[in-house]
């Protein structure tokens, strides 16, 4: 019986986890796969980790309401003077980067997830092909991210 109540626990935790990746990267992911008002930001300034700039927009979506300024973390942002084509989350004036870099970059969480759970599913669960999917995936997602971002 605890044998059993074991392995339920540890299900438990690394769906928790991965549930948990998938809550903390939702906002950005349908931001930047299916935002309503896109356009292009030319980097003006960075600072506090944000880089902002002027806002260009494509389109009228959202109802007309565009952002002059938006501003975007500084770790997709590039350089000053770099154009980005970007999403401005809904009510607020900052914006996701698009593309794939974009949205990979938005799933680094779940990617974290995946390596997390990997380790309760390897040493709780006794599934180490399954934490070994789970752990790749999750680093495939992470590194795909940084790889794609660099360039």
């Amino acid at each position: 019986m605890l044998l059993v109540a074991r392995a339920g626990l540890m299900a438990l935790v690394a769906v928790v986890l991965v549930v948990a990746g998938v809550w903390a990267s939702w906002g950005n992911v349908s931001t930047a796969m299916a935002g309503d008002v896109r356009g292009t930001v030319r980097i003006a300034e960075c600072g506090d980790g944000e880089c902002s700039g002027p806002f260009s927009g494509a389109g009228d979506g959202g109802g007309g309401k565009q952002p002059a300024k938006v501003s975007v973390a500084e770790f997709v942002a590039g350089e000053r003077g770099e154009t980005l084509d970007v999403a401005v989350k809904p009510g607020s004036r900052h914006a996701v980067r698009t593309g794939p870099a974009g949205v990979l970059y938005a799933w680094v969480p779940v990617g974290g997830a995946l390596l997390l759970a990997s380790l309760v599913v390897a040493g709780g669960l006794r599934m180490r092909r399954t934490a070994w999917a789970m752990g790749l995936g999750g680093a495939l997602i992470m590194g795909g991210a940084w790889a794609l971002l660099s360039f």
